[in-house]
């Protein structure tokens, strides 16, 4: 008997019970839809946060306080980022093509009845640039503003949303702790990282800040203090020299040795993005290894619903192997029967995958990633948990006496 008269005879008795065979491939059909959902899941989500991370500018370097211990028995203390750091770095680095320092704050934000706690942020013109935001409506801060000390405000998509519920903002007047500010602009929306969203963001000359709203809060030794200074490389190749030019400098101002810590926060777009690829990947694969158990499961069902068909059709065995049936023949044909129903389940599972895939996409939360190396895996261990636990169940049969099987009632 050859491989194709096997496999007529095995869908013939996979037919003849279409409601076990059904029920038995249900379990590798959750199996791989889980395993193919859960992996689109995870592969959209680690394209989603790399798009976002890269719109920023591969090149973009941010610098800002890090939290140390200076000593044994003291707690972990900051180091302040001063104005004057920011203007030495601005001077003595080099290949860089634009750097922002900013300094933020929390303040009361109003519009009419609408107000909230926003985080405000004190900028140059050169933010716009170096952090990759676009103007959707208005201008941008100039260095006009900053030099006449102006009360203006320019609001991130979602921040003009929450603040002026659909009205137009541009012209309108906003009050940051009690403070008039008139709307120039309006950023085109950024999205969000996962970690943050650029889209809330409130943003007034760097100038006005220190003078009309930040007070003595942005300074530290009678020294105006920043939060962050962002930098942006000419290009990405350049980058990891740009970060050692700019800890030498807070080194050398701040009068630092080589083995002393670093009490400042030096870091990359690149390695952020590194960092979150490694844990969205990491989370991907635990989740398929999770779904992977039930496949596990859907093949201790297949195997179980075999070694029934075995009992149920041993005095069949027993026919035709007195009549000159080979051990290798009934091998072949329950191995073929076990192997259909994992095929055939793991397609539909893909199928069912995909789709389950499809509608988390079009519910707008993320936009999911079905590969083909997630459907050729989840197809490749779906046939492999038919194989693997379909072994035993052949072995049984093939191993039946006929005189033995031709006996059992």
């Amino acid at each position: 008997m050859n491989i194709f008269e096997s496999i007529r005879i095995s869908f013939r008795a996979l037919a003849a019970n279409k409601l076990r065979s059904g029920l038995t491939m249900l379990g590798i059909i959750i199996g791989v839809a889980a395993v193919v959902a859960l992996m689109s899941i995870g592969r959209g989500a680690t394209r989603n946060i790399t798009s976002r991370v890269e719109g920023l500018g591969s090149n973009l370097i941010s610098v800002s306080s890090a939290r140390v211990v200076r000593q044994a028995g003291v707690g972990a203390q900051s180091t302040a980022l001063y104005y004057s750091d920011y203007q030495a770095i601005a001077q003595d680095t080099n290949n860089v093509v634009g750097i922002s320092p900013t300094y933020e704050s929390s303040a009361q934000v109003a519009y009419s009845a609408n107000q909230s706690q926003f985080s405000v942020t004190g900028v140059t013109p050169e933010f716009a640039s170096v952090q990759a935001y676009t103007i959707a409506q208005g201008r941008f801060i100039t260095n006009g503003d900053n030099a006449a000390e102006s009360r203006v405000v320019v609001l991130g998509s979602q921040a003009a949303t929450d603040l002026f519920s659909g009205l137009n903002p541009m012209g309108r007047d906003i009050t940051i702790n009690g403070i008039n500010f008139a709307v120039v602009g309006v950023l085109a929306s950024k999205g969000s990282t996962g970690f943050f969203s650029g889209d809330g963001v409130i943003l007034i000359p760097l100038e006005t800040g220190y003078s009309r709203l930040f007070g003595g809060r942005a300074l530290v030794n009678g020294k105006r203090t920043l939060s962050s200074v962002s930098l942006s490389a000419a290009n990405p190749n350049i980058v990891n020299s740009v970060i050692s030019q700019v800890e030498y400098i807070l080194r050398r101002d701040h009068k630092l040795t080589l083995t002393e810590t670093l009490p400042f926060s030096v870091s990359s777009q690149s390695q952020a993005l590194s960092t979150l690829t490694s844990i969205t990947t990491t989370l991907t694969t635990f989740l398929g290894a999770i779904a992977g158990i039930s496949l596990f499961v859907g093949g201790i069902g297949i195997m179980n619903i075999m070694l029934v068909s075995v009992r149920e059709r041993t005095r069949e065995i027993g026919l035709r192997k007195a009549v000159g049936a080979r051990r290798s023949v009934i091998l072949m044909q329950f191995m073929v029967e076990t192997i259909t129903l994992s095929l055939v389940g793991g397609i539909l599972g893909i199928l069912l995958g995909a789709a389950i895939a499809g509608v988390v996409t079009l519910t707008g939360l993320i936009t999911t990633y079905v590969s083909l190396d997630v459907i050729l895996y989840s197809f490749f261990f779906a046939a492999l948990v038919g194989l693997f636990f379909g072994i035993y169940p052949a072995f049984q049969a093939a191993s039946l006496r006929p005189i033995e099987a031709l006996r059992y009632e």
